[in-house]
């Protein structure tokens, strides 16, 4: 097992291309390994309990095949259906390769497997080694042992290119588990198209149609049942010799016709070196914003790894034609590109800024998309999971210049979600706006996975968003609406309970919740996948109304010190994992509470606790391959980023940015406009001694936007 630990450490920072080493170049997607965040926790110490249930406690659930940044295809192995991604690093079989995928038990599109032999629909996966498995940007590669065929992979936005390599002396076959992905698609079809291509279309959020050209002749494309599945066998003649069978597949969510003309536009034409080069120079633009000198060269893979995991969702849908299909069904002829949602409750808090920053042509458009959304469903801005955060998205692009949409539209939207009730919006609004708080159940013995209203987190993040739209009346100069909004931002000091100094759940009377237990964690009872002390000190907006509420320094000095130290108490919950003390780095709620010490004058106490998070919860596990726990479309990994560069985003919906101790001594942020700023750190402690901006000393933590562009340089001084 060592040295199967050393030969994957190695993988990280010295990937392979084909069976021999790359040669030593200045590239930065050498650093990145997609394998990071596969595996998942098992063991006690890692977990922070003894895990006694049979499904496996969540892991980063991301997936390491072959993507271009924000891309429609995600070409990627499935080792087990119905479960993150669809690929967890411990498993042993190969189901095949879909062509959509986030990290979410959902998509994974068009199921594709090359097969060879004796195989049964029920019974066709394959084993498979890491020791003969590779990933790297926009390639993956592996070995089916069944079939003794070499799989690799690599994609442009809309289309995947598959490459099979059987052994020279068998059939080379095709199977397309045409009725499977992780959204039961009740609906299906695939048939030959022309000597060489075949085409069809599957349901599973969202019917995806496909165009597929081979480099062999098709003979036939086949429905073949079992007493318990049906697949697709797409045969082909001369299919015995050492050449591969290339497969090249266009997709499109508007129509067979839109997925042909997305092949012919971005990879008929071209081979596979020059696909999978392409996709590697189109990851290194990406990852060259950010240039790192010093540091390890550990800390440069998970610096890469989790900035490349950042820019995988949201997805695009739609073609090179321009065409996308609306929330009503239509077809429309769009002037800006299509995207899904964002992950809005996790990524708020620091992944969409990071999009904006690098790839603000992107970050535009997903508000073009969702304000697009917004219009054609309810007049509401789409909402995701729990919360309201695409304000905080919007106001944080706007104050940040990135201004490429129409911001009265999005308002009105936004606006809507923030005063009127109604299904689409905000759950539970009209009792929020009339008391100013959201109550909760009156039970007792919640067990973990009920679910019920969430309410002390909802109450306390709906300040935070009503803190954001009222940042765009400003802008847009709705004074009534801006006073009204400002006058709510002080709502989550509403469910804050002096005598136990956490935020506590009422009941409808006004009474304070009495089942309570700071220790026990709820996914909706008072708090969203957290527990109370997790659900500590968060007013991004207002940390210093916020330490008011506490009788001294002190004693908001002890609470954090207790949340970082007082046990886990054993609670086992599947979606809570990666402890120190009870902050739970494994899921997003507490993300943003070190930082509650810079506010008390214990900066150095907060570098302490990142710095820990940063060394200890990235590359966990067995295989130094786990996250703490969810990646969360990008949020967990986006957390590091920051954080290793120097600059954190305390309050999204603000152009600033709290300042704290970068990994490396120099740090060059290039933003999508071509601007840039170096971060540069002198000493190698914990405590800040002078934060420079240019040449002018900060006043404080924060660094503005504008201003550290327009300066250029920030220096840190610590000790």
């Amino acid at each position: 097992m060592k040295t199967k630990t050393i030969l994957i450490l190695l993988s990280i920072l010295l990937p392979t291309s084909g069976a021999t080493l790359r040669a030593q170049s200045t590239s930065l997607t050498q650093y990145v390994n997609p394998l990071l965040g596969t595996a998942t926790l098992w063991q006690p110490e890692d977990l922070g309990y003894t895990h006694t249930e049979e499904k496996r406690a969540w892991g980063a659930e991301v997936f390491p095949g072959a993507a271009l940044p924000n891309a429609m295809v995600q070409l990627t192995p499935i080792t087990k259906y119905h479960s993150g991604a669809g690929y967890q690093y411990e498993d042993h079989e190969i189901y095949g390769f879909g062509h959509t995928a986030k990290g979410h038990w959902n998509l994974l599109h068009l199921p594709v497997m090359p097969v060879t032999g004796i195989f049964y629909p029920r019974n066709y996966a394959s084993h498979f080694s890491h020791q003969r498995e590779e990933a790297h940007p926009g390639y993956y590669s592996v070995y089916l042992e069944r079939y003794g065929v070499q799989a690799e992979f690599t994609s442009t936005l809309r289309c995947g290119y598959h490459r099979y390599t059987f052994r020279p002396t068998d059939p080379k076959r095709l199977l397309v588990d045409i009725t499977r992905n992780n959204n039961r698609p009740r609906r299906y079809h695939i048939e030959q198209a022309g000597d060489h291509s075949f085409q069809g279309y599957q349901d599973g959020e969202g019917r995806i149609y496909f165009y597929a050209v081979s480099n062999l002749p098709v003979s036939s494309v086949q429905i073949e049942r079992d007493t318990k599945h049906q697949v697709a066998l797409v045969d082909f003649r001369d299919n015995v010799g050492p050449a591969p069978l290339e497969v090249k597949f266009g997709f499109s969510f508007v129509s067979i016709e839109n997925a042909r003309q997305n092949l012919q536009a971005e990879m008929l034409q071209k081979t596979f070196q020059q696909v999978r080069q392409e996709a590697d120079q189109t990851w290194e633009r990406l990852l060259s914003h950010i240039q790192v000198e010093g540091g390890t060269q550990r800390q440069r893979g998970l610096l890469y790894s989790t900035l490349y995991r950042c820019f995988l969702w949201p997805a695009l849908r739609s073609d090179t034609n321009g065409q996308y299909l609306d929330v009503r069904g239509q077809v429309v002829q769009g002037d800006f590109r299509y995207y899904t949602d964002p992950s809005f409750w996790d990524t708020y808090r620091n992944k969409l800024i990071l999009l904006g920053l690098l790839s603000p042509d992107v970050a535009i458009d997903v508000v073009r998309s969702i304000t697009d959304k917004g219009e054609k469903r309810g007049g509401y801005m789409p909402t995701f999971f729990h919360g309201d955060h695409a304000s905080t998205f919007v106001a944080g692009l706007w104050s940040r210049g990135i201004q490429g949409f129409d911001l009265q539209r999005s308002y009105q939207l936004l606006l809507r979600n923030a005063t009127v009730p109604g299904r689409g919006g905000r759950p539970f609004l009209d009792e929020y706006i009339r008391q100013g708080w959201i109550a909760e159940k009156d039970t007792t013995n919640v067990p973990t996975e009920d679910e019920y209203k969430a309410a002390v987190t909802k109450t306390q993040e709906y300040a935070y968003d009503d803190y954001a739209v009222a940042q765009l009346a400003k802008v847009l100069r709705d004074k009534q609406n801006y006073k009204l909004l400002m006058s709510r931002t002080g709502n989550y000091k509403n469910l804050f309970d002096p005598s136990t100094g956490f935020w506590r759940g009422k009941i409808a009377s006004g009474e304070w919740i009495q089942d309570f237990d700071p220790y026990y964690p709820y996914y909706a009872y008072m708090y969203r996948e957290a527990n109370a002390w997790q659900s500590l000190f968060f007013a991004p907006h207002d940390p210093e109304g916020m330490i008011a509420l506490y009788p001294s320094h002190q004693a908001v000095e002890q609470k954090l010190d207790s949340l970082f130290s007082e046990p886990w108490r054993q609670y086992e919950a599947w979606n809570l994992t990666g402890f120190l003390g009870n902050y739970c780095h494994g899921n997003q709620p507490d993300h943003s509470v070190p930082y509650t010490y810079y506010f008390i004058g214990k900066q150095e106490k907060a570098q302490h606790i990142l710095n820990i998070l940063m060394d200890k919860y990235y590359d966990m596990g067995e295989d130094h391959l786990a996250y703490a726990g969810m990646d969360d479309a990008g949020e967990t990994s986006a957390w590091y980023v920051f954080n290793a560069i120097g600059l954190y985003t305390y309050s999204p919906a603000d152009p600033q940015y709290i300042v704290t101790v970068p990994l490396f001594p120099r740090v060059t942020l290039t933003m999508g406009d071509d601007r840039s700023v170096q971060i540069r750190r002198t000493g190698t402690g914990e405590k800040i001694t002078r934060i420079l901006c240019g040449k002018k000393p900060l006043k404080g933590w924060f660094v503005d936007h504008n201003q550290m562009l327009r300066e250029g340089v920030i220096e840190i001084e610590t000790e």
